[in-house]
């Protein structure tokens, strides 16, 4: 099977299932939803077994030739097979034929699936992030961020900020001027300038700041998941002059970035 490459932005989680409602599947070596209804917010890792909210997980399902498939957009068919957006989750799960008991049938794990798993989730956050963009819910530049945190809103009259997000190379002492105007707001880091730039539809892009609502949740739960995956990450040993980049490549010029007009309701 092919890698699904579908960019929707996930779906809101159904209605609660009480934890209780999870039953023993006996010889898949997990737990399941009633006659694998897969409702609710919980979900049993099938590496670690634990049980958890849904949006911290990876659902994968098996395709008609066996091979193991992530299903992030959560909407394949097939008995959904969870995983803990977790780095050594989903090393555990590829090894010891643990994917193979929970699914109980022989199945194969693509030795690129992590990967391949981070490539979809990277696309997934540019893909919401530019969403937030055309809507009007994004703010990009290290002035007009600036002004959005101390004014607690991100355009004239909008919605207060709900997370920052920064290039991962971009220059540690620009961003510490930033994230301390907010100390309380997630920061996103996982992309370089670049590719913040593509998605954001600037030539360069360092900082940005997305309005609180449905979009901004959306990017975060992705974000979260891919941090996950990523594991720790050292932080870059930049050699630029503080606030080089920043100051003189970040500047308040772009397209699209900011626009306010037809701000759909949160």
């Amino acid at each position: 099977m092919t890698e699904r490459n579908d960019e929707r932005t996930p779906t809101a989680a159904a209605d609660a299932v009480p934890d209780q409602e999870l039953v023993q599947d006996e010889g898949a070596g997990t737990d399941r939803l009633p006659a694998d209804d897969e409702k609710g917010p919980l979900r049993r890792c099938i590496a670690s077994g634990t049980v958890g909210p849904k949006e911290s997980m990876i659902r994968f399902v098996i395709g008609p030739d066996g091979e193991v498939v992530p299903d992030l957009e959560e909407r394949l068919p097939g008995r959904g097979l969870w995983v803990t957006a977790d780095r050594d989750a989903l090393a555990k799960a590829m090894g010891k034929s643990v994917f193979a008991k929970a699914a109980r049938r022989a199945v194969k794990v693509p030795p690129d699936l992590a990967e391949r798993l981070e490539r979809l989730l990277e696309r997934r956050c540019l893909h919401a992030l530019g969403l937030a963009r055309r809507a009007g819910h994004v703010l990009a530049g290290y002035e007009k961020v600036r002004e959005a945190l101390k004014a607690n809103q991100v355009g004239r009259a909008g919605p207060p900020p709900a997370l920052l997000v920064e290039a991962a190379d971009g220059s540690l002492d620009q961003r510490g001027k930033v994230t301390a105007l907010a100390p309380s707001l997630p920061v996103i880091d996982l992309f370089e300038s670049s590719a913040l730039a593509a998605a954001l539809g600037r030539d360069h892009a360092v900082h940005a700041v997305v309005a609180r609502g449905r979009l901004a949740a959306g990017l975060v739960r992705e974000a979260a998941r891919l941090r996950g995956l990523k594991g720790p990450r050292r932080h870059l040993d930049l050699k630029d002059p503080p606030g080089d980049r920043d100051a003189h490549q970040d500047s308040d010029k772009g397209s699209g970035v900011g626009d306010t007009a037809g701000r759909p309701a949160m």
